[in-house]
């Protein structure tokens, strides 16, 4: 919980670097969030709205994280836009965020500190 907190505190740091740990535990704390909006939406039948909401709340952060996991494998926050190509283009970005930091400071920060804690 305390890294979806995080991501959420640094709500439009797209500067810097994040770590695998720190972006997988956002997308899965999202994801049984989002699970949890859905099933209230469903009981209270709003429509969608709920959903939307929460979509619109988490997708600036969402995005933030990504760029900066992207910069800590040293590759440029936009190549988020791989996702706009269908499939593979997912399948792609997932590989990325898949991958291991660079262990050594790169243009986009330094390493962040909790990569010695591990």
């Amino acid at each position: 919980m305390q890294w979806y907190l995080k991501v959420l505190n640094n709500y439009a740091g797209f500067e810097g670097r994040a770590r695998r740990k720190e972006y997988w535990m956002f997308v899965l704390f999202n994801f049984i969030f989002e699970l949890i909006v859905r099933i209230v939406d469903a009981i209270l039948h709003t429509h969608s709205l709920l959903p939307f909401l929460y979509g619109l709340a988490v997708l600036i952060p969402s995005l933030a994280v990504s760029a900066r996991r992207l910069h800590d494998t040293g590759k440029s926050g936009w190549v988020q836009l791989i996702n706009l190509i269908p499939v593979i283009g997912t399948i792609i970005f997932i590989v990325f965020m898949c991958q291991d930091s660079q262990d050594r400071p790169n243009k986009y920060g330094p390493v962040p500190k909790e990569f010695y804690n591990e």
